[in-house]
């Protein structure tokens, strides 16, 4: 039977964060070099969690040591490794390198430095809720949608826990903190999920900024009596 989702993510769950990284990257890990999705999990990794990389170097090795059989995987005790191009041997052989790489980069302290987004897992794992915002408002069904931009903006803030409208303000910052030029934003407002245009006369930073602005300043809103820029 599966495996309850505890005991998953006691016996699994880091491994899996390791192996998402890998979504449209290859396997192309060396004993001598970490590969650019490998890199980007360590990158992230030592700069959120660095107490996390512990248990994906022990996940990894132990995935590697004792790999499930097909019944396991076809009793959902377990998720099987995706296709990364390498066959059953090559797989095992090819998670020992990484736990290898973790496991060195934990000894010898070596974090790889602040950066851009390498790819499509990163920009995901460091920007989430502007990814949810891009990909769950500015997909191609927002003409469908919504009048225009900015009454897509306002379904957001309105729909969203204000908690959660601060954090996109907050990444929206730590976007523009990366000094990218106008095809930058571009690039990341498309692997963030972003489908359309902004809005004319609006580059895609210009108008960035301005949705950070707008949902940066609170709502106002009275109660009974006047206005406080009415009274006097």
């Amino acid at each position: 039977m599966p495996l309850s989702p505890i005991d998953h993510d006691r016996r699994y769950g880091e491994l899996e964060q390791v192996l998402r990284a890998y979504t449209g990257q290859p396997a192309d890990d060396t004993p001598d070099r970490a590969g650019q999705a490998l890199t980007a999990y360590l990158r992230h990794t030592w700069h959120t969690r660095p107490w996390a990389l512990a248990i994906a170097e022990q996940q990894l090795r132990e995935y590697a040591d004792h790999p499930p059989g097909r019944l396991r995987l076809k009793l959902g005790e377990l998720h099987a490794v995706p296709d990364v191009g390498l066959a059953g041997g090559e797989v095992q052989q090819w998670l020992r390198c990484l736990a290898d790489h973790v496991r060195r980069s934990i000894e010898e302290g070596d974090v790889p430095p602040p950066s851009l987004p390498a790819t499509h897992w990163e920009w995901h794992a460091r920007f989430p809720e502007t990814g949810q915002f891009l990909a769950g408002w500015f997909s191609q069904d927002m003409p469908d949608e919504f009048a225009n931009h900015d009454e897509a903006v306002e379904d957001y803030r309105s729909s969203t826990d204000p908690y959660l409208v601060a954090r996109l303000v907050g990444e929206l910052h730590e976007l523009f903190a990366l000094g990218l030029d106008e095809s930058g934003y571009a690039l990341a407002v498309a692997e963030l999920g972003m489908e359309v245009d902004p809005p004319a006369p609006y580059g895609t930073d210009g108008w960035l900024a301005l949705v950070a602005e707008r949902l940066g300043t609170p709502r106002a809103e009275y109660g009974p009596g006047p206005r406080p820029d009415t009274a006097f």
